[in-house]
């Protein structure tokens, strides 16, 4: 890979690590720390899908015009300074104020990154790049919540300033180190208006295949993480007895089966149809809430509970790997040149929903209507099958499986004639 782009997956390393330090501890350090409770500590995570909601439109129309860095320079500043006010707030407003600072930039972010790997990327190599990408968000994640959990203490207040502190210093190396990224020049038609923001939201409504995504991508996320710290753990520990501590090793071996698999799984996948391997993510969740009712609704011992409990996450985890290299990449592919930054802002916009409807839907569930949980989400995942079988009959060969590309340009090479090399073919 290009020095741009090595620059890129360090910063997405370096966010995520900055992100890990504070987001498993936000709930307890509002409601317990500062003694704000729990109401409160409810609104500032409502407050963070709120501000990714209201930004992130103007984000997409801000990358077309100005480009996915500058951007993303402005996020890193708004996320640092919304982390270290958080970290010294000590009254209800100030919380609030700066969880939507932290929640505005830690939004944008997304979109920005990944326009700078569509644009430092080909169609051959985006797979891999997101798969990397995903990878080291994963890795950074972890890194700094197992850090973070060490630093931490709940009687000391400072303690929590220091993460937070942390998670802003993280921000402001990354402002730094994406500075000297030198973006390679798109190429344009010459004579070819600049895309206008208006025009490319009114384009992208009209590409039905980017619409089909879309909703692929809400019943993804809504079926996924909108479950992960909500409906998901509510229904462990009412149903299945799960302790909250064991919710700390599912997670941890989610992150684990995606570190180890990701590259092993991206071997496996780039040669496939994307809208086929999505489709199998389908199944597979199936299979994974299928476990989660056996661990909660079953009649084993509780180890065998437990043990079905962590081994949902994992076949999550397994999933979401398979997801990394194919759904990214496809956005990316399908947006005409010049508007990635608003596919990417749109697509992200989509997760923010799915996340922010997905708790409010999935947790009173999961406490209280274990069997009808299970139902209802076994039927979204297997409707992410029949929704990317069909969102494939609407991609071309290439779109849904960009090797094919590859194996046309080898094969036209190879058939040149005797005494004529295939470049000149």
């Amino acid at each position: 890979m290009g020095a741009a782009m090595r620059r890129i997956h360090v910063g997405n390393a370096l966010s995520a690590f900055g992100l890990g330090f504070t987001v498993p501890y936000l709930y307890v350090y509002v409601a317990q720390v500062r003694g704000l409770g729990a109401m409160t500590a409810g609104l500032v995570l409502a407050v963070f899908a709120v501000a990714a909601l209201i930004v992130l439109p103007f984000a997409g129309r801000a990358i077309v015009r100005r480009g996915p860095l500058p951007v993303l320079l402005v996020a890193l500043v708004t996320a640092a300074v919304g982390a270290l006010s958080l970290g010294l707030s000590n009254g209800a407003s100030s919380v609030l104020v700066s969880a939507a600072l932290l929640g505005a930039g830690q939004a944008v972010m997304q979109p920005a990154l990944a326009t700078m790997i569509v644009d430092c990327s080909t169609a051959e190599t985006r797979s891999r790049a997101f798969a990397m990408q995903f990878f080291l968000q994963n890795l950074g994640l972890g890194t700094g919540g197992l850090i973070g959990g060490y630093l931490v203490d709940a009687t000391r207040a400072s303690s929590f300033t220091v993460l937070f502190s942390i998670e802003a210093a993280m921000f402001l190396l990354l402002v730094v180190v994406m500075a000297t990224v030198r973006m390679p020049r798109s190429p344009r038609v010459a004579g070819a208006p600049a895309p206008s923001a208006k025009g490319s939201w009114k384009q992208l409504m009209g590409n039905r295949a980017m619409v089909q995504l879309c909703v692929l991508g809400f019943v993804l996320f809504f079926a996924c993480y909108g479950q992960f710290e909500s409906g998901l753990s509510a229904y462990g520990v009412e149903a299945a007895g799960i302790s909250p501590s064991t919710l700390g090793t599912a997670l941890a071996a989610n992150t684990l089966v995606i570190v180890i698999a990701q590259f092993v799984v991206l071997r496996l996948v780039e040669r496939r149809r994307r809208t086929r391997v999505i489709a199998s993510v389908g199944l597979l969740w199936a299979v994974a809430w299928a476990v989660a009712g056996y661990a909660g609704l079953g009649n084993g011992s509780q180890a065998m509970a437990t043990a079905a409990f962590i081994s949902t996450y994992a076949l999550f985890g397994l999933g979401e790997s398979m997801l990394s290299p194919t759904l990214a990449p496809l956005v990316a592919d399908l947006a005409p040149e010049g508007l990635a930054g608003q596919y990417n802002s749109a697509f992200a916009l989509v997760k923010q929903l799915a996340l922010a409807i997905g708790p409010a839907v999935g947790g009173p569930m999961g406490a209280a209507l274990h069997g009808p949980y299970i139902v209802v989400f076994v039927l979204f995942s297997l409707a992410i099958t029949v929704l990317a079988l069909r969102l494939g009959r609407q991609l071309t060969d290439v779109q849904d499986q960009p090797s094919v590309a590859r194996s046309r340009v080898v094969t036209q090479g190879s058939t040149a004639p005797a005494g004529q090399s295939p470049a000149h073919a």
